[in-house]
């Protein structure tokens, strides 16, 4: 099993404080003007991706300047406010994605090295534990059960 350490880091408490601080103050600020959908509700909607923004737009551009074809019964107003959201929106979302994937990948490599080292010192244990080391059953004994492997069956007929 290699022990290959890819992180080292100590996160001071005080940033982890500041950081979610201000993650907390930047909901705050923003939940007024946010809005959740059920997934249900996520499912039958039109959905604007990269493509389309640019479309939008350039609708938007149009409305401005050939506004004798927008639709009577078309809300410019409440359209170019929903334009103005997903423009002033997308950055924060691409930036929340952007933290949110890098903290993702920060605890898995991390947490995968401390999965790795606690199975080095439950090895010894559990080695310590069979040639009769007193201290290390108790200890064997209290982690075995958190380190069983799951699916690793009795074939039938084999004991």
């Amino acid at each position: 099993m290699s022990t290959k350490n890819q992180i080292s880091i100590d996160i001071p408490q005080s940033v982890i404080d500041k950081v979610t601080e201000n993650l907390q103050n930047s909901r705050t600020l923003l939940e007024p003007y946010l809005q959740a959908l059920a997934p249900g509700q996520k499912k039958s909607i039109f959905k604007m991706g990269d493509k389309t923004v640019a479309t939008v737009q350039k609708v938007e551009d149009y409305t401005e300047t050939n506004p004798e074809f927008t639709p009577a019964y078309m809300d410019k107003p409440e359209f170019v406010k929903d334009v103005s959201v997903v423009t002033n929106l997308s950055p924060l979302r691409n930036l929340a994605t952007q933290l949110a994937s890098d903290l993702g990948d920060t605890i898995t490599i991390a947490g995968n090295e401390a999965l790795l080292a606690a199975l080095l010192y439950y090895g010894a244990v559990k080695e310590a534990s069979s040639k009769g080391v007193a201290t290390a059953t108790p200890i064997y004994e209290d982690l075995s059960a958190r380190f069983t492997r799951k699916g690793s069956k009795k074939k039938p007929g084999a004991e």
